[in-house]
């Protein structure tokens, strides 16, 4: 098993904190998503990225993960990890094992994850509820599940791997994280207990009921105003940006967040990026666009 550097991953410092990583991986998430990359090999290096977003933004995760990075591993370096594994052991895993659902945004990790985060999470899928870990007084198994954003919002089913066995997990529509779906006789000696978490989404922030969405936006689109392409958990929508508009400035879709009695909204955040000339045309226009502004525009 193979030592991966999550911070070069994310192309930050270990000493980076929490604004920053999530800054980082916000941009390579981008960068890298299957949906808008051509680059060879996106779809890897948007798992990598997902992956060490995962690791580094928990805090009890990233002091684990520091603990053993303080040893002096190297990308690439074999590590074997402690009898009983790297979460049961002296690097202070979580108290609940963790089992990722798949098809979403941040499955497929790698067995290092796994050896280092998930208690059960074995590399071939399996699940451990041995007792003080994972297992409840009466012999159900307690463990959490990182429920992708899309399967919140539509209340579909998600699939997970238990002690080799594949099963089909129903999400309730907008179940809220530290709720709990109880799967009778599935667990070690009893039931399976799933407490629910939000998996980490490329795209998405949840803020209570309401999602979050950065949206990149050229200047003359912020400053004419457009009409642009939104994602949205039920899918891409039109969305008019007014004229005049700064970046920061928030834009609500109402309706558009997760599921409850008040639905939430959709919040896009606009971010304008000015994109870098690829030609002389479009060099001359930036050009043409620093002499109509003048040098004192930031005054003005």
């Amino acid at each position: 098993m193979q030592f991966k550097d999550y911070y070069e991953i994310l192309g930050v410092e270990p000493g980076a904190g929490e604004a920053e990583i999530k800054s980082a991986y916000r941009r390579l998430a981008r960068k890298y998503h299957p949906d808008v990359s051509k680059e060879a090999g996106a779809e890897d290096k948007f798992k990598a990225v997902n992956e060490a977003y995962e690791a580094l933004r928990d805090p009890q995760k990233r002091a684990a993960y520091d603990q053993l990075r303080s040893r002096g591993y190297r990308p690439g370096d074999d590590v074997r990890p402690p009898p009983g594994g790297f979460g049961g052991g002296q690097y202070g895993g979580p108290d609940f094992d963790e089992i990722f659902a798949g098809g979403g945004a941040a499955g497929g990790f790698s067995d290092f994850f796994e050896s280092l985060f998930g208690q059960g999470r074995r590399a071939g899928g399996g699940f451990s509820g041995r007792p003080g870990v994972g297992a409840t007084p009466r012999g159900d198994t307690r463990a959490k599940l990182a429920v992708p954003l899309e399967a919140v919002y539509a209340g579909s089913s998600v699939r997970i791997n238990v002690n080799g066995r594949t099963l089909d997990v129903r999400v309730p529509k907008g179940v809220r994280p530290g709720q709990v779906i109880r799967l009778v006789g599935q667990g070690e000696r009893g039931d399976l207990m799933l407490e629910v978490e939000y998996a980490a989404h490329p795209q998405f922030e949840v803020d209570g009921r309401n999602v979050i969405h950065q949206l990149a936006v050229a200047p003359w689109e912020a400053a004419l105003g457009a009409t642009v392409s939104v994602p949205t958990l039920g899918g891409s929508v039109e969305l008019k940006i007014p004229p005049k508009s700064e970046a920061g400035r928030k834009l609500r879709l109402r309706g558009r967040g997760l599921p409850g009695d008040a639905p939430g909204d959709q919040i896009v955040e606009l971010e304008v990026l000015a994109p870098p000339p690829q030609s002389a045309a479009q060099s001359d226009a930036y050009e043409a666009l620093r002499s109509a502004f003048g040098g004192d525009w930031r005054r003005a």
